[in-house]
């Protein structure tokens, strides 16, 4: 399981810019099933990503192609959690 931070970055004021295809990148990762949680880092930071169902290295792939990384709009680090104890409604992440 990855926690993604988006952080906003030097070239911020272009984020209208390139919010549409952020948006369509964020619901490619839900139809492919990647992205379980996606929200915003309060205040005003950027954006967080809760990913599982892939490894670090394609993750890292899927991270480079969201048009506000690519752009300097955000900057993301990935971190890694291996879970091992959940609550009874996250047991999934266990295997």
């Amino acid at each position: 399981m990855f926690v993604v931070q988006l952080r906003f970055a030097e070239n911020k004021a272009l984020a209208g810019q390139f919010m549409e295809g952020h948006k369509a990148w964020i619901q490619q990762g839900f139809d492919d099933g990647i992205f379980l949680l996606v929200g915003s880092l309060s205040p005003n930071l950027g954006g967080a990503v809760l990913a599982h169902g892939i490894d670090r290295d394609a993750l890292s792939a899927r991270v480079d192609q969201d048009p506000f990384v690519a752009e300097g709009v955000v900057t993301a680090d990935i971190v890694e959690i291996t879970p091992n104890r959940t609550d009874d409604r996250l047991g999934f992440l266990l295997s």
